[in-house]
């Protein structure tokens, strides 16, 4: 099996075998959009809401790449990176490459996609495939402009907003020239096409024809959600007989997708199984700030010898502190602990401490204490192993091999980070 078969099979929304094991997130870094669908509106605040277009809230690049690290490290199984919004990625090609860029840089093993209108992709192919990206997702409604009229109200492009016919004729100009174009760059090319009764109904099967003609890899047809507020919202919900028959012809020019769970654009876990909660951490870190490395040069680190990352949290005594220099990881100093007792005093004290350090390399932590000082901007990393591992990860972005697991010192809310267990 080649690299490409290989990381297609590992992607739960074109291999529904995967679905039930690797686990996806999106990242909502995109809240600008450069079209208006006829059947969409986009809500950030509403948690109970399961359709594209919809997020808790908006992150910047750096605080996306601090979620996901949060992620990945609750995650065993999360093993696709995607941006899906809430608006374009495209409408917003910075925040999205600068996303990828960061994550790719520190965790290269990971499936990277995105899902995009396609109106402003095609000058930023070759840099998504530089970065990585393996698979893009293109929403393509209609191939005729008459019948792509009627599903958007306008499109934006180079400055200028064109209506109707016009509209149609730029959009998919745009759209369809990214197909080859992709697949140019060895990118696996999914269709979305939302089936709107009375509008497209009939004309999907020629989306998928035409689309697999340029050289698409697989369709998915999309029931219409109607959504208040919109053109379509009094349109009817396409019946299952409908939803059937237009597949049935679709898939005779490509393979179907038949489990898309219609995610959210800050979607995370399994597909279908979202995490619950994850509103709470989005929240958390969208009001998370960047720290100038200039103020928090420093790392420290929970160490017996100055070899090895292997004390937990509660047991230090002095940390050793670290910084990079053109020679490499240097040792500065050795830096006293708070004494213990005095409560949740003991750690705010010790962020207080650490306020020019940008990470903490320890085996282990308690809750309480990791989100006392995780609340401060420092970074923390539970891990065993060489110091100079956790440095580099640190400072240069390189994956962390011996990243604890998160049960590794059965630390629950009531552990007090003093190495003795939990109460």
């Amino acid at each position: 099996m080649n690299t490409t078969e290989t990381n297609k099979a590992a992607h739960p929304c074109f291999d529904e075998k995967a679905k039930h094991t690797h686990a996806r997130v999106h990242l909502p870094v995109a809240p600008q959009c450069n079209i208006q669908c006829n059947y969409c509106n986009r809500k950030y605040d509403c948690v109970n809401e399961s359709r594209p277009g919809v997020t808790s809230t908006v992150l910047e690049p750096f605080q996306a790449f601090e979620y996901f690290r949060a992620l990945n490290d609750k995650l065993d199984n999360l093993s696709v990176v995607g941006i899906a919004g809430p608006g374009d990625p495209f409408a917003n090609p910075e925040e999205t490459i600068e996303t990828m860029r960061l994550i790719k840089a520190a965790y290269p093993e990971k499936i990277f996609c995105l899902s995009t209108n396609g109106l402003n992709l095609f000058p930023y192919i070759p840099r998504i495939a530089a970065i990585g990206v393996s698979h893009v997702t293109l929403t393509i409604n209609a191939v005729d402009p008459d019948i792509t009229a009627g599903v958007y109200k306008w499109v934006r492009f180079n400055k200028h907003v064109y209506r109707g016919r016009e509209a149609a004729r730029v959009l998919l100009a745009q759209q369809l020239k990214c197909i080859p174009e992709l697949k140019a760059h060895g990118i696996t090319v999914k269709i979305n096409s939302v089936l709107i009764p009375g509008v497209n109904d009939e004309h999907l099967p020629e989306v998928s024809k035409f689309c697999a003609e340029l050289g698409a890899d697989i369709i998915n047809c999309i029931p219409l959600i109607p959504t208040k507020d919109t053109p379509f919202e009094n349109l009817p919900k396409p019946d299952n007989k409908m939803v059937f028959k237009v597949r049935h012809q679709a898939s005779e020019f490509l393979p179907l997708m038949t489990h898309c769970a219609r995610c959210r654009a800050d979607a995370a876990g399994l597909l279908g199984h979202d995490l619950k909660d994850t509103h709470v951490m989005l929240k958390e870190f969208a009001q998370r700030q960047p720290f100038d490395e200039k103020e928090r040069p420093y790392v420290a680190v929970g160490t017996q010898e100055g070899l090895l990352v292997n004390q937990h949290l509660g047991e230090i005594r002095t940390f050793y502190i670290f910084r990079q220099s053109p020679k490499g990881f240097q040792l500065v100093e050795e830096r006293p602990a708070p004494g213990a007792g005095a409560g949740d005093s003991r750690w705010h004290n010790l962020a207080e401490t650490m306020k020019d350090c940008r990470a903490l390399l320890i085996s282990g932590i308690g809750d309480n204490p990791k989100s006392i000082i995780g609340n401060t901007g420092i970074r923390i990393i539970e891990m065993t192993g060489l110091i100079d591992e956790g440095l580099e990860g640190v400072y240069n972005n390189r994956p962390i091999r011996s990243i604890a697991r998160q049960d590794a010192f059965k630390c629950g809310s009531a552990c007090r980070g003093n190495a003795q267990g939990c109460a």
